[in-house]
C-alpha cells in the first residue's frame, strides 16, 4: 500500500489473504482455531503485517461493549502513596490491555463531580479508596463492578475488597514501643471518618488493652503538617503526666509532631518517640529519621486491579490482607527516667 494513503482495513487483508472478512476476523482476534486451518491463518497474519494493518480497537470495543478503561478513585493527590497504587494497577491493567484513569476526589471525602458524561458508558469497571467511597454514587460508580481497598469487607459497597494488614501493623508498633519501655501513649489520630483509621484505633487500644500499667490518650488532627502540629502542641501541654510514645496514624501527621516537640523543649527520640504508618519518602527526609510502617503501594495498586479483573471475569479474587513490616529507625528509644 502506498505511503500517505488510508489505513489497510480487514477488507485489504481479506483480499490479500484470499479469504473473507470473517476469517480476518476469527484469526486476528485469536479464535480461528477448529474454524481456520493454520495454513490459511499464518496467511492472514502475513498479509495483516505486510499491509501494516492494525485492529481498529475503539470500534470493536463499542460493539462488545466494553471500553477496557478502568477507573481509580483516590482520596487526593497529595501523597506518592495513592501514585504509587496507581502505578502499580495501571501495570497489571496494561498486561491486560486495559487503561487506568486516575480520578482524586474533591477534598479527599464527599461527592465527586461526574468525570464523564456517563461513567457507566465509559467505564468497564472501578477502584477505588474506602476514603472517596460517598463519591462513587455521584459518578454512578457503584451500578458498576466495583473493587474497594482499605475498606471495612463486611459492609463494603465492592464486590471485593483489598486491604493492607494495618491491624498488624499497629501491633507492630505497639509491640515495638512496649519492649522499649514505653507505658503513657499519645494517639495522634487523623481526623478522618474513614474505617481505615478507625481501625488502626481499634487496634492500638486492644494491644495496649493487654499490657498492665499502659495509658493511652488520643488527640485528633487532620491530615497536615499544620494540623498536627497544634493537635501535638495542645496534647502535650494537658495536664497530667506527658506521655513518652506518640502514635501517629500517618508520616504527616509525625512531621507535624516533630515540630510541636521541638517548640516544647523536647528531643526526639529521647524525650518522645514518634511514630508514623506509610513510609512516605518523608519518614527518610526528617530527622531523626522516622520510625513507621512500611505498606507496599505498588502492591496494593496490583492486588486491586487483579481483584476487579478477577470480578469482571466471574472469578474469586485473591484472599488475604497484604503483609506489612515495622521499619525501625532513630525516632524511637526507650523512654527517659521519671
Amino acid at each position: 500500500m502506498a505511503r500517505g494513503s488510508t489505513r489497510p482495513t480487514s477488507r485489504d487483508v481479506a483480499q490479500a489473504a484470499g479469504v473473507s472478512q470473517a476469517a480476518v476476523s476469527l484469526v486476528l482476534g485469536d479464535k480461528w482455531r477448529g474454524r481456520v486451518s493454520e495454513p490459511t491463518a499464518q496467511r492472514v497474519r502475513d498479509a495483516a503485517r505486510r499491509l501494516g494493518y492494525r485492529p481498529n480497537l475503539a470500534a470493536r470495543n463499542l460493539r462488545l461493549g466494553r471500553t477496557r478503561t478502568v477507573l481509580l478513585v483516590v482520596p487526593a493527590l497529595t501523597t506518592e502513596f495513592f501514585a504509587e497504587v496507581y502505578t502499580g494497577a495501571a501495570r497489571v491493567a496494561a498486561q491486560h490491555g486495559f487503561g487506568v484513569v486516575l480520578y482524586p476526589s474533591p477534598e479527599g471525602v464527599g461527592p465527586a463531580r461526574d468525570p464523564f458524561a456517563s461513567a457507566q458508558a465509559a467505564l468497564d469497571g472501578v477502584i477505588a479508596s474506602s476514603m472517596a467511597a460517598d463519591a462513587l454514587t455521584a459518578i454512578r460508580g457503584d451500578q458498576l463492578p466495583l473493587v474497594m481497598l482499605d475498606s471495612d469487607p463486611e459492609g463494603s459497597l465492592g464486590a471485593a475488597t483489598v486491604n493492607l494488614d494495618i491491624t498488624d501493623g499497629i501491633r507492630q508498633v505497639a509491640e515495638h514501643l512496649l519492649a522499649l519501655g514505653h507505658r503513657r501513649f499519645l494517639h495522634l489520630a487523623a481526623d478522618v471518618p474513614s474505617w481505615t483509621f478507625e481501625i488502626r484505633a481499634r487496634a492500638l487500644a486492644a494491644r495496649l488493652a493487654d499490657t498492665p500499667g499502659t495509658t493511652l490518650r488520643t488527640a485528633r488532627a487532620p491530615i497536615s503538617v499544620d494540623g498536627a502540629l497544634a493537635a501535638t502542641e495542645t496534647a502535650l501541654a494537658a495536664p497530667g503526666p506527658r506521655p513518652t510514645a506518640l502514635v501517629c496514624d500517618d508520616d504527616k501527621l509525625a512531621v507535624g509532631a516533630y515540630k510541636a516537640a521541638r517548640r516544647a523543649g523536647l528531643r526526639v527520640p529521647d524525650d518522645l518517640s514518634v511514630t508514623g504508618l506509610d513510609d512516605l519518602g518523608l519518614a527518610t527526609a526528617i530527622d531523626p529519621e522516622l520510625t513507621t510502617v512500611r505498606l507496599d503501594a505498588e502492591l496494593f495498586g496490583e492486588r486491586g486491579m487483579r481483584a476487579l479483573l478477577a470480578v469482571m471475569e466471574g472469578r474469586a479474587p485473591e484472599e488475604g490482607d497484604i503483609p506489612v513490616h515495622l521499619v525501625v529507625r532513630g525516632s524511637t528509644a526507650p523512654p527517659p527516667h521519671d
